[in-house]
């Protein structure tokens, strides 16, 4: 159904029955088919954001000279009289935002038809994706907020933190650890231990229960899983090309192989645009919303845009927009790995700086966190301390900034504190 005039009706006849539900719409004028009823519907709001009562009088007199347009009096003192019980309020919203969607999925399957194309297939499945996740959605109110403010505030306070742990007591105490709406950047030159670290966060999230999904555009998933059986079993990474492993290694291995079937991670491989991302994490987290999930996307620079622009820069700068905008849609926690540029490696002092981003676009202003994983025994192999990692937390937008110590025992992929 693309038009559902019994359900509109309904919407704006509740409201006009009982005018302090306006507070609980969540529907806005363009979600109705029937141009009457948007003129009805905008009315509403303004009588609304006016805080004057919502009811017949009020409305006919916002729309004045248009109330002819929509029916006249009788029009709207019908739908009013037509109305047995508020029940069915929330319901009714649901049914005309499931038509509305219907209707535009319409409107650009049509548009596709007109125009085949690869870059016209990609905009219809971003459009579709797009308005499956519209939801009617109940916004809390400033009470209900301070209210769970002032409950969080009186729970013990002992190792709790606002977030997802991310395993690192000394991050978790800067960060509150991994927060949900967050895009965290997490950068480093090749060889580094992005990807490690990023596993090791995986590992501790799936421990503690959440749910892990692994956007891998540059390694394959087998991969993957052998690179976080040796961190989880502490066997030499190197030892997966010869397959020449101990009894021990195979003991240990086999161990982690059953505590990790029982985690609940997806690896994806084949998504690579910023929309087939945000169809596959949406379709998860309605599947279940109560899986707590974390998202880490491998890398930055392999991903691609359906969308064309005149520099690399400006694709970057939109992707990651796009990204910071699902994180927050979705309340979810998005960690983006990113390669850094070689301007690093022409400084006396190779600690990386934001501006050295690769591509860096837009990618400061819309990250909520940018780390930058630094050792100096990659460039010094002479150098003391050979496992030491400095954790850089360069930008935090609502927290302190400053660099957290780590160790990398490199033959595992394994990061620990200090």
């Amino acid at each position: 159904m693309i038009h559902n005039r019994e359900a509109e009706q309904s919407v704006i006849g509740t409201i006009l029955y009982e005018g302090t539900l306006m507070k609980d719409a969540t529907l806005s004028a363009d979600h109705f088919a029937d141009p009457r009823h948007q003129l009805i519907y905008r009315a509403m709001q303004k009588v609304y954001k006016t805080e004057a009562p919502v009811n017949l009088v009020s409305v006919t007199t916002e729309l004045n000279h248009k109330i002819t347009a929509v029916g006249g009096v009788s029009y709207l003192a019908d739908l009013a009289g037509s109305v047995p019980t508020t029940e069915a309020f929330k319901h009714d919203q649901r049914l005309v935002l499931e038509a509305f969607r219907n209707r535009k999925g319409k409107e650009h399957a049509l548009r596709y038809i007109e125009n085949p194309s690869n870059e016209s297939l990609e905009e219809l499945l971003k459009s579709l994706e797009d308005y499956r996740g519209t939801t009617v959605k109940e916004a809390p109110s400033t009470y209900d907020t301070l209210m769970e403010i002032a409950r969080e505030m009186v729970q013990p306070r002992e190792s709790r933190i606002t977030g997802y742990s991310t395993g690192y007591p000394d991050l978790d105490q800067m960060t509150g650890g991994s927060q949900k709406g967050d895009l965290m950047i997490l950068a480093g030159r090749p060889s580094m231990g992005k990807t490690a670290f990023a596993l090791n966060l995986a590992s501790h999230h799936c421990k503690t229960g959440g749910e892990v999904h692994i956007f891998s555009l540059e390694m394959g998933h087998k991969e993957l899983l052998k690179r976080m059986i040796s961190c989880e079993a502490e066997v030499d990474g190197q030892k997966w090309r010869s397959m020449k492993f101990s009894n021990e290694d195979y003991e240990r291995a086999m161990t982690a192989i059953g505590v990790m079937a029982e985690w609940n991670m997806v690896i994806h491989e084949r998504e690579r645009t910023v929309a087939d991302i945000r169809a596959a994490i949406r379709q998860a987290v309605h599947k279940n919303e109560e899986a707590r999930p974390l998202v880490i996307i491998d890398y930055l620079q392999l991903m691609a845009s359906t969308a064309r622009f005149e520099r690399r820069d400006l694709e970057v700068g939109a992707m990651t927009r796009e990204l910071k905008l699902l994180a927050r849609e979705l309340e979810v926690p998005i960690v983006l790995l990113s390669q850094l540029s070689r301007g690093v490696e022409q400084r006396q002092d190779k600690r990386p700086v934001m501006s050295d981003l690769r591509e860096s676009g837009n990618i400061e202003q819309d990250a909520d966190v940018i780390g930058f994983l630094y050792r100096n025994d990659y460039y010094n192999w002479k150098a003391e301390d050979q496992d030491r990692v400095e954790f850089l937390l360069s930008k935090q937008r609502n927290g302190p900034v400053g660099m957290v110590g780590l160790r990398f025992m490199k033959e595992y992929g394994k990061f620990t504190g200090v």
